[in-house]
């Protein structure tokens, strides 16, 4: 039963961690609790339609407490950082309407980063440049990455190979500025932070969480992945940030014959989804914000967590 006395509803709270941590079920396990709303972090739940291969809530889950910020826009529409902050800003004014704790959930750290530490300022977009780069990665897919590399390693590694949009921005503020776009995200690193939060993590072993990979990339494809992304792909599309989620990009790759069978697309998801989860470990380690708890751990252990003294505040 939730607790009836009102939660205090500042510093917002944060459960993180790297894909397949977990960090979903226990979130919803501490809502109950403290008379949260889920809060979702993650640049892929935006989409419809995106349900197998982004792992949404269930409908379960989402009868159980109350889901922000999933299902928003069609997988062909743009989504950006931007709009996210302005809606999860909408959102938690809501929440606080009705005197609850909102709890912002999941992996995608550049969300987490600019909504809590502020985004970055950089140079207005440039459509004859952004074109212009798209049409050399059509001509010679992976070209803007290895540029990337090349010009802005920081960035690089932050950034997946089939994520266009990022590249292209990268690329674009890298040549209006002539600074990498890694550091004019400095800010990132400083101590200021525009909203107070208390943020906690899951921590697996490399092993145990490289093997809850295995099972849930298997879990996907055979629950029809490859399905729902050739159904999304026949009717409207995908944008460039919607195509590059891990899993779709994958399954794109297949259904266009880039792989020469069901075994080798497993592989493929499996090793970028490790891929991503050391960026998204290596974005959550840089913040010594950050408490840390056990894979498997109790909801005790998460709101313990978050309860600390110790939370980060606005400057």
């Amino acid at each position: 039963m939730a607790d009836p006395t009102p939660p205090v509803q500042l510093p917002l709270w944060v459960v993180a961690g790297p894909t397949a941590s977990g960090k979903s079920a226990l979130a919803v396990e501490l809502a109950e609790r403290c008379r949260g709303e889920i809060v979702s972090m993650d640049s892929m739940t935006v989409y419809r339609r995106m349900d197998v291969g982004t792992a949404k809530p269930t409908q379960e889950e989402r009868a159980r407490v109350p889901h922000h910020l999933i299902d928003l826009v069609d997988p062909h529409e743009d989504f950006d950082t931007a709009r996210w902050c302005a809606a999860a800003a909408a959102v938690v004014e809501d929440i606080h309407s009705r005197g609850n704790q909102p709890i912002f959930v999941g992996g995608t750290a550049l969300y987490l980063m600019a909504f809590f530490k502020g985004l970055m300022e950089g140079p207005a977009a440039d459509p004859a440049l952004r074109q212009e780069l798209e049409e050399r990665e059509q001509k010679e897919p992976g070209c803007l990455h290895v540029e990337l590399q090349a010009k802005d390693p920081v960035a690089a590694a932050r950034i997946h190979r089939h994520d266009l949009r990022r590249l292209v921005r990268a690329l674009e503020v890298l040549q209006r500025t002539g600074r990498p776009i890694s550091e004019q995200q400095d800010h990132f690193a400083r101590d200021r932070w525009a909203r107070p939060c208390r943020i906690a993590a899951i921590s697996w072993p490399r092993e145990t969480l490289h093997e809850r990979v295995k099972l849930r990339a298997d879990a996907m494809l055979d629950a029809g992945l490859v399905s729902e992304c050739a159904s999304i792909e026949s009717s409207c599309g995908f944008s460039r940030t919607a195509g590059a989620a891990i899993g779709y990009a994958e399954c794109r790759d297949f259904l266009r014959g880039r792989y020469k069978d069901r075994q080798e697309l497993r592989n493929r998801i499996r090793r970028n989804t490790h891929h991503l989860i050391r960026r998204q470990t290596t974005w959550l380690r840089r913040l010594r914000e950050v408490r840390w708890i056990p894979g498997g751990s109790q909801v005790d252990a998460l709101q313990a967590a978050l309860l600390r003294d110790d939370a980060p505040r606005a400057t």
